[in-house]
């Protein structure tokens, strides 16, 4: 019972991880369907995150001073509004949809993530692993849910069953304890401002911090974003390219428990460094590679963007101001946000202008550059 406010947190994160992924993953059939490229695909998986990027700092700041709870609950009721309204809009609204679902994930990621922190104080990397162990287990479901789904029924009905999940994440964390971190002095005047945000980001620790939060989630929107689109060239059907992205996933989830107790064991840097090194290699390979290769490359790669996330986010935790918890993780959140919007933009407009196989290629020279910079930068 010591993790179960984990547990229930953790398939809070399950929401926003399925409900992002049995979207994208599919969205190569949508594109068939509507009649847009591959450049449209990238804005689509961009939307979501856009909306994550602007909404994350200001609902944990809102969580910190309103009550984090609260601000769960209603960022999970807008996400299922949100997936639902769908089913009476055109497909070519798409784009509206996934921002307001974004807008609902901003909530309910953001403070479930900062709840973990103040639920596991002394124990935060392995409370850490359970949460992403079961977050991660969305990227796991999604593909194979929503393959059959879009070969059995219809695009809608990947809407449905984000919305059914977000339903039971709702109930579910109705059990969990209030809490209420109280703010300090300059959080009463400035959490909700601009300084905020510039107060963290002048804090040298925490930059570097982010930037690694950036580039390891560049990766993960490339790999659960475009290995998809790249499965759908090679002529794979959407039940058999969801086993393999389910693959991909499995190896990010099941390392999440060991890389929480890395988290807590030893020094985060090194784990942290050789993660990102991984993951780029992985993606320069992508293009090279089907059947049997490209399954084993995919699960390296989800060794590696696994390990660097549980690290990065225990690290982030550990090193929030007290009273500051619920707007700093806000903040990482909105950071991720960004590697994974820009990681679909970038490899999308790539690969819309010279061909998939330069986009994976160029997005994995991309990472080894960050690596470089993150290795001999000082200060």
């Amino acid at each position: 019972m010591r993790f179960v406010y984990a547990a229930i947190l953790g398939f809070v994160g399950f929401v926003t991880s399925f409900g992002a992924h049995i979207v994208a993953v599919n969205l190569p059939v949508y594109a068939r369907q509507v009649g847009v490229g591959v450049g449209m695909i990238g804005l689509l998986i961009a939307a979501y995150d856009l909306a994550e990027i602007v909404a994350k700092p200001a609902f944990g700041a809102i969580a910190d001073r309103a009550g984090m709870k609260k601000t769960m609950l209603l960022g999970i009721l807008v996400f299922i509004a949100s997936s639902l309204a769908y089913l009476w809009s055109r497909p070519q609204l798409l784009l509206l949809i996934r921002f307001l679902q974004g807008v609902g994930a901003a909530a309910l990621s953001s403070v479930s993530l900062a709840l973990v922190g103040i639920y596991y104080k002394h124990t935060r990397g392995r409370a850490y692993g359970i949460y992403n162990t079961i977050k991660g287990a969305g990227y796991v479901v999604s593909p194979l849910v929503g393959g059959a789904l879009v070969l059995r029924k219809n695009f809608g009905y990947l809407f449905i069953a984000s919305a059914a999940v977000g339903v039971v994440a709702f109930l579910a964390s109705l059990f969990l304890p209030n809490v209420k971190e109280k703010a300090g002095p300059f959080e009463e005047a400035e959490e909700l401002s601009l300084k905020s945000l510039l107060s963290v980001l002048r804090a040298p620790i925490l930059r570097r911090w982010y930037f690694v939060i950036v580039a390891n989630m560049f990766f993960v929107s490339i790999l659960f974003g475009f290995v998809p689109v790249y499965l759908y060239s090679l002529g794979y059907k959407s039940e058999i390219a969801g086993i393999f992205l389910s693959v991909l996933a499995l190896s990010y989830l099941l390392v999440q428990p060991f890389a929480g107790w890395l988290a807590d064991k030893y020094e985060a840097r090194t784990t942290v460094l050789w993660g990102i090194a991984v993951s780029a290699l992985t993606i320069v390979l992508i293009p090279f590679a089907k059947g049997v290769p490209l399954a084993l490359i995919s699960i390296v790669a989800g060794l590696g963007i696994g390990t660097v996330w549980t690290n990065s986010a225990a690290a982030v935790s550990s090193l929030a101001k007290e009273g500051r918890l619920g707007a700093t993780m806000g903040i990482a959140g909105s950071f991720k946000e960004f590697g994974d919007m820009v990681g679909p933009i970038v490899i999308g407009v790539l690969s819309q202008a010279f061909g998939l196989t330069f986009g994976f290629v160029a997005c994995g020279l991309l990472g080894l550059l960050s690596l470089a910079l993150m290795v001999f930068r000082r200060g």
